[in-house]
Formats: structure tokens, sequence, C-alpha cells
């Protein structure tokens, strides 16, 4: 059910205009009918002639309940900006519409109430007064209808112009439910109940929901919108939930209703503000402000990024100390406390930007290229350069980004990944400059380096060609040790030692090639590590294991040493290593060939 919201000066009518369309008083309270003055939001319903069920929010017109009336505009589809034809246009008529501009209400119509109590020729004059007023706002084509409530003059004609504006509208399902509470009350036996204009989502009977920013859980026992109990409540409609497992304590008006994983809360925003055009003079930071979002309130403090003051349009950092389930694209209003007035509004670009305000305000131009949630998804990684998926999506109502890698539920934006590729393929270089022999460098200590989780690092390498990763190690894609003049040589003398002395090799701390090039040597298998102190040729050991074809199953070390002429020092690690390797299987005190 698409919403209709009342905007206009105190005492111009709304609420009569509201009872003549639907039938109903909006007016709930003792005092709004003693009075004859509307304090808080006021609720009504009626069907129009195409059959389409419209509900309507009238909101109080007098200055000092402007908290009120922001607090009912923000689900508006159509604004029925109100402006008596005895007294024109007046500052509350000024503030209403500047608000609802800043909030891009875009349809709506104009009544010009108490019509009766002026003349034609006065109805002309205020009409071009408020066709004057409207123009380079967002109502600039909104038709202004002449009414008198009493007699029924015009509200046949409004009714049907109503009917139109919300035909040309479409309610936004996003499967992801949001509720503003602006009431909240307690029923005894039922428990908490909450009532708000729902939008973006569906939501039904027993599933589970979030009070934020509370954070406390529960279940919706039961739903009714417009009187009546139903299983189900689609968006665009007034709603009233009974919520089971949420305490009244835990709700105030400005708290918002959804699902626990579809939200994360921001105590920050940055925004592309626009000011009111009646502004007298310029915003500054100093100044204190009430940021007034969904149907809340809150005091607030705003950082400016593009200049020392704001007048027109321009980005704002908006701080609160409240924390608060804020998306990209939601409308939010400011209040300044010094001037008791509306001053500026506009829309959230980052809701969890970086604290420093340069950093914040190098990411303006990129974010305000979005105009869809799936833009602003990835508008916003690319800022963050990676980021959990989940945040993404809560931050800008379920938009998906198209990430250039994703590990572990993180998206990883196409530039991050190349800078990051770009730091690996540095890191690796340099430790294959410094350490020329070793294979590479450890992957534990890449990861440590780039500051990624091992799982971040596996995915990252597999979009690399200049890199791979081998056993524990990564190098330059092809990489092999390069010995150097110096450990070439010893190579060559300790191998003419290695072949000289056959079966029965010296301790590898006596042939003289050092560490570093003992393992050099091993990774290309021109050694094998037989123990902790022999080294031999790969053909040398070919030979042994022939050799042992030659020699009877159940063979002994004695058998073995004897055989190959060598010693118990030679032959029993030979025979270990045989015994790891799987080239030979120990039955008892014997050995045999393995098959």
């Amino acid at each position: 059910m698409p919403i209709v919201g009342t905007a206009g000066h105190v005492d111009h009518g709304k609420s009569t205009l509201v009872r003549a369309l639907t039938g109903r008083d909006p007016d709930r309270w003792a005092e709004e009918k003693e009075r004859g003055l509307t304090i808080d939001l006021g609720f009504a319903w009626t069907t129009l002639p195409s059959g389409i069920e419209a509900g309507f929010i009238d909101v109080p017109g007098h200055e000092r309940f402007i908290k009120n009336m922001l607090a009912g505009v923000d689900a508006v589809t159509v604004a029925l900006f109100v402006v008596a034809a005895d007294e024109g246009w007046m500052p509350q008529s000024e503030e209403h519409l500047s608000i609802l501009d800043l909030l891009g209400v875009s349809r709506g119509i104009v009544a010009l109430t108490r019509a009766d109590l002026v003349d034609e020729d006065t109805i002309e004059l205020v009409t071009l007064e408020i066709d004057e007023r409207l123009a380079s706002t967002s109502l600039h084509n909104a038709p202004i209808i002449a009414t008198a409530a009493p007699e029924g003059r015009g509200i046949d004609e409004l009714r049907v112009a109503i009917d139109a504006a919300l035909g040309q509208s479409s309610i936004a399902d996003l499967n992801r439910p949001r509720l503003w509470v602006d009431r909240s009350f307690t029923i005894s036996g039922a428990g908490t109940v909450v009532t708000g204009t729902l939008v973006d989502g569906a939501l039904a009977v027993d599933e589970e929901v979030t009070m934020f920013p509370a954070g406390s859980i529960g279940r919706i026992r039961s739903v009714q919108s417009h009187e009546k109990t139903v299983d189900r409540v689609e968006p665009g409609n007034r709603t009233a939930l009974n919520i089971v497992g949420i305490e009244r304590d835990d709700v105030d008006r400005g708290s918002m209703l959804g699902k626990r994983n579809e939200w994360s809360l921001t105590d920050r925003f940055t925004a592309d503000a626009s000011t009111v055009r009646s502004l007298s003079d310029p915003i500054r930071e100093k100044g204190a402000f009430h940021l007034h979002l969904g149907s809340g309130s809150w005091p607030a403090r705003i950082r400016l990024l593009e200049s020392d003051t704001l007048e027109g349009s321009g980005a704002v950092l908006v701080e609160v100390d409240t924390l608060l389930p804020v998306r990209w694209g939601d409308r939010f209003i400011l209040r300044e406390v010094g001037r008791q007035a509306v001053v500026a509004g506009g829309r959230v670009l980052d809701p969890a930007p970086p604290r420093r305000v340069r950093q914040a305000a190098s990411t303006l131009s990129s974010l305000r290229a979005a105009k869809t949630a799936d833009d602003a998804a990835d508008a916003l990684l690319a800022v963050r350069g990676v980021s959990p998926v989940d945040d993404l999506e809560a931050h800008t109502g379920g938009g998906h980004p198209q990430p250039s890698l994703v590990s572990r539920d993180r998206a990883f934006a196409g530039s991050h990944v190349d800078s990051l590729l770009a730091v690996a393929t540095e890191a690796v270089d340099l430790f294959h400059e410094r350490n020329p022999l070793r294979p590479g460098i450890p992957r534990a200590q890449l990861a440590e380096h780039l500051k990624l989780h091992s799982d971040d690092l596996e995915a990252l390498l597999a979009r690399s060609t200049e890199l791979e990763a081998v056993d524990a190690e990564v190098r330059r894609t092809g990489f092999g040790a390069d010995l150097g003049d110096a450990a070439q040589q010893a190579w060559e003398s300790a191998k003419a030692e290695l072949v000289a002395a056959g079966f029965g090799p010296p301790k590898r701390s006596e042939l003289g090639l050092g560490i570093e090039v003992e393992h050099a040597l091993i990774r290309r298998r021109d050694l094998v590590e037989v123990s902790t102190d022999l080294l031999y040729l790969p053909e040398v050991l070919d030979t042994i294991v022939g050799m042992i074809g030659e020699l009877a199953t159940g063979f002994t070390v004695a058998n073995f040493r004897d055989k190959l002429g060598i010693t118990r020092k030679h032959a029993i690690p030979l025979l270990e290593w045989m015994d790891a390797t799987g080239v030979t299987i120990r039955e008892g005190d014997g050995r045999r060939l393995r098959p």
C-alpha cells in the first residue's frame, strides 16, 4: 500500500483534508482534538477510485513539532502539500517544501484549502505564488487543486489526482525488510507492539527480527495492517507488529526493525548534502546539529569535506554518538540547533568511511557515480580494496559487487589485487636477490608481509602468471637457483670427491659446500640427503639399489656391508634411508628388496 504524506504550515487544514479524503480522523491524542492542532503523527487510509488502497500520514505543521513531522515523511510515496488559500505561503510551508525537496520526494499534489473563504482572483494569485515557490524543487510539476473540505469542493478531483500520482509510482522490494519505528507500546498479555511503514521487503508471522541499534532479537507473533490481521505484510504498507522477545525498553522512536544479518551499524557516514534555498548564512562545522534519518533524530557533528563552509551543495562527514543502521542511498535531514531550522539534507554515500577527513574526501568521486545498489557495492569495494561480502551488501541494501577475487567470503577489488600482486612480486624478487640459492620466499613469510590469511594468499597466487607456489615456498615462475661461479667450482670439486669415494663418501661437512649450496643441490636433485651427515650422488644410490637385488632375501647389515665393501657408519644410514623411502622392507633382523 503506497503512503501519502501531508505537509504544510500549521492550521492550514491538513488533518481536515485527510478526514475528508478517508472518513477517518488522523488525530489520536485528546490534546490534539481539544486544541485543534496536530502534535504527533496521525494515520488514516482509504480506497481510491482505481481500487488502490492508500495510507495517509498526517504530520504536524507547527514549528515546535518539526521533529515529529520529520519522523513521518521518510517513507512517503506521494506528498499532499497543503496551503491555505486565505493565508497563502507561510514559513512552515517553505520549511516543509525544503524537507520534501531534500528527501527527493518528486511526486505530489498541492491542495489549496479553504478556497471557500476567498474569491477566485485570490485563488489565482495564490496559485501563481505556489507555482513560483515550487519551481526548481522536486515538486515543480505538482498539480494545484482548490479545495473546501466542509462543502466537499475539490475532494473528488483531489482523490483522482492522488490516484494518478500513486499509479505512476513503484514500491521497491529488495528482499531486505526495514521498518523505522514511529510508535511502540505494550499490550497486556501480548507484549511489545511497534508501528511504522515497512519498506524494502516483506515480513511475515513467525519470522525472526532484530531491533537496531539495541540488537535484541525477537519473533513476529502477529501482524496488523490497517486494523486487519494478516499473515504477511508487503513493503509500502503501514503495519503494526507484535514482537515476542523484544522488550519495550529496547525500542524508541527511531529504532529500526530488520533481519539480523542484513544490516550493520555505524556512527559516521559520508554524504552529498544540499542546503535549503532559504539559508541566510553558510553552514560551518562549529554548529550543533540534529540528524533526522528514518523516524529518528540524534545530535550530530559534521565535517565539511570539500570547503570550509557549505552553501549550495557539497560533501559532508556526519558523526553521531549512537550506532545507526545506515546504508548507501539513505536520505537524511540536518537541523541546526542555533537556527532552530532545517538547514540541509542529502544522500548517504559511504556508511563506514575512513575516520580521517582527507581519506574520506578522497573516496567521493567513485561513490557519487553509483546509480544502483550494485554500482554502490562495486564503488565501496574499489574504495576499500577488500571487504567482507556481507558488509558490502549491508552497506548498500543488498548490492552485489563484481569482485576480481573472492576468498573466505571477502571480496577483493581488481585494483587491490593488482597492488597486492605487485607487492608480492617485489618481495619475491628481493628474496631471490638476497637468497639466490633458496627456492623462494616461505609462504607464511609472504602472507605476513602482505597482511593476508594463507587462504587469501593461495587465491591471490592463482591469479598470477609471474609467481608460483611450490611446496612451502613462493618463487618467480620457472625460477632455478643459480649457484654462481664460486659455488659452481666448489660443487665440481665436491662431486669429483664423491665420485672417487664411491659407496663411502666423506661427511657432508668435509665437502666444503656450505649449507645453502647443499640445499640448492638437494632441491636440484644433484645430491640426495641420506642422513644428517651423509650426502650421496643419485647415480651412486641407483647402483647400490641394483646391487641389493643380488643379495638373498633376508639379508643382514653385515651382508649389505660386505657386498658394498663399506663400514657400518655408511651401511646403517644407507639401509635406514632405503627403509624410509620404500626401497627395502625390514623383516626382523633381515631385509628384502620391495617388489
